[in-house]
């Protein structure tokens, strides 16, 4: 009797350790009615609408005969898309051109998800008054495990639902929905492990964030380099694109992934009884007693909470934009003689040259991808007043627009910063290889710092949430989410341009191939300004929290 009163009742009782679990879920799924909901609409139809389009692309039997060697034989092209197995059909065409995005974008859903519903209740202090209710320890990371990885499974079933529905062959069909579910599972597992790690949410979303992009890369390097292609096979990304959907599959590669997602997983739960609550296993080390004077501002504070995802975002731009810029001189052999592959590139990138093209496209990627940092920079001061944090900061005099606009700074500055970055080191990676850095820096250089007023929409659009409708201002994620979708995969898609204007990027001039016009960058800067001044007005007005 001793023992047992000596020791929690659920200790005593393992299936108690999951109390709660269906009700965490239940309100994760509602918490996330939107943005999963575009994440799995999105990635769901993405596949059968490329395949759709194959036989408009590539109309003739010649020219789809050729696809496979053309291709397959451009180390530049593998950096991007990886090994061409099979291109002669629509099936394996679709699953070569989107299969490594598709498990790209859904790990990074996958990361983004568990985080959420785990480590970011934890660092809103909502986790442990939960914890002193009926839930059991493990119910949070379970519901989180049930969410993300119920959408990367519910993903790779549209996927293949559809791609049979399009009358391709029911093997290759499953095999591309089930890559693109097994990536979503292995990532739901190292985010698991990442949220029991890291002390804060952002921590676990960078190292969540930083394996995906490592996996990107050994999948890249194995996939170009002749004579290192085992480095593919250490990268989930590889993984699904080994299976090889509609390409003689091989079913034994399903092992790995599911195999890592189990062993990693139980790595996540069996680290969970050696932390508290709120902590992580890596806890950050105690500062001095007292703070330096130049740490005695808001700005100064706002540096310590933002410079590690900017120097993150920052390296990570910095090895993409060096990538990508190195392969565009390969990448006339990705449309051959097909006139609609070229309007497709010149939709998303320009109407010239094809490298320019690309490399404008490769600009507005980049944009892209870099407002989602401005998203994340401008909602950091929510986070901070959801915990309580900067009520402490307006007692002590200080201005609700200093404590703002020192976030702001970041979210505005460090775009600015990324864009001139990622245009650096686009012109300096293909100038190297074209003959002409000077040239190719300054010509990428402004083409990326056009597409700053587009990034700056979607920020400004997330300071509009956070100050007239802070309980929602989550929806910045799906709104920049809902523009890169679109703007990724539109022109791909042949959508309407109603749909394709819906985006801020698809006003920007697309240099250096196109020519440059400041009225539709006006506008843009305009409607950014516009935004701004609306979420600056509505956090001067309404209540701390």
């Amino acid at each position: 009797m001793t023992a047992t009163l000596d020791r929690p009742a659920h200790a005593a009782r393992p299936a108690s350790r999951l109390v709660g679990t269906w009700q965490l879920t239940r309100l994760a799924l509602r918490r996330d009615r939107v943005v999963l909901t575009i994440w799995i609409v999105l990635l769901g139809i993405a596949p059968s609408s490329t395949a759709g389009t194959f036989e408009t692309l590539y109309p003739t039997a010649a020219e789809r005969a050729g696809l496979t060697t053309s291709m397959g034989a451009n180390p530049s092209i593998a950096v991007i898309y990886g090994p061409a197995f099979d291109l002669s059909t629509a099936g394996g065409f679709t699953a070569w051109r989107l299969g490594g995005f598709l498990a790209l974008l859904v790990a990074l859903m996958a990361v983004f998800t568990v985080t959420r519903h785990t480590r970011a209740e934890e660092d809103s202090g909502r986790a442990e008054l939960l914890a002193s209710a009926v839930v059991g320890r493990y119910s949070a990371l379970t519901a989180a495990v049930l969410v993300a990885g119920g959408a990367s499974v519910l993903i790779g079933l549209i996927e293949t639902a559809l791609m049979i529905g399009a009358k391709m062959p029911s093997a290759g069909a499953f095999a591309l929905g089930g890559a693109t579910a097994a990536t979503g599972l292995v990532f739901t597992a190292v985010a698991a492990v990442a949220v029991q790690v890291a002390e804060y949410s952002r921590t676990a979303n960078g190292i969540g964030a930083a394996a995906v992009g490592i996996a990107f890369l050994l999948r890249a390097v194995g996939d170009s380099t002749a004579d290192a292609g085992w480095v593919s096979w250490l990268s989930p990304i590889g993984w699904a694109q080994q299976l090889r959907p509609f390409a003689d599959e091989r079913w034994w590669v399903f092992l790995l992934p599911l195999a890592a997602a189990v062993v990693v997983g139980g790595v996540g739960y069996a680290l969970i009884p050696r932390r508290d609550v709120g902590t992580g296993l890596l806890p950050p080390r105690p500062g001095p007693a007292e703070a330096a004077s130049s740490l005695r501002s808001p700005f100064a504070l706002a540096w310590r909470l933002h410079r590690g995802p900017l120097i993150g975002w920052l390296i990570g731009t910095a090895i993409c934009a060096g990538v990508f810029g190195s392969v565009a001189n390969g990448i006339s052999d990705i449309v051959g003689q097909s006139e609609q592959a070229r309007q497709i590139f010149q939709r998303m990138g320009g109407t010239d040259a094809l490298v320019d093209a690309f490399m404008a496209a490769m600009a507005g990627m980049f944009a892209m991808v870099v407002s989602l940092y401005g998203v994340q920079a401008a909602l950091r001061i929510r986070t901070e007043e959801t915990a309580i944090r900067v009520e402490p900061l307006l007692a002590t005099g200080v201005g609700r627009l200093r404590v703002l606009g020192s976030h702001l700074v970041f979210a505005f500055g460090g775009t600015a910063l990324m864009m001139v970055v990622s245009g650096v080191l686009l012109g300096l990676s293909n100038g190297m290889r074209a003959g002409d850095v000077g040239g190719s820096v300054g010509d990428l250089v402004v083409a990326s710092l056009a597409q700053l007023p587009a990034v700056w929409v979607i920020v400004g659009l997330a300071v509009t949430l956070f100050g007239l409708a802070p309980k929602y201002s989550t929806a910045a994620w799906a709104i920049a989410g809902l523009a890169l979708l679109l703007s990724l995969f539109g022109p791909v898609l042949n959508l309407p341009q109603v749909l394709l204007d819906a985006s801020p990027f698809s006003h920007v001039p697309k240099l250096p191939a196109a020519e440059f016009t400041a009225t539709p960058l006006s506008w843009l800067a305009g409607v950014a300004a516009v935004a701004l001044a609306a979420g600056v007005a509505g956090w001067r007005r309404r209540d701390v929290g």
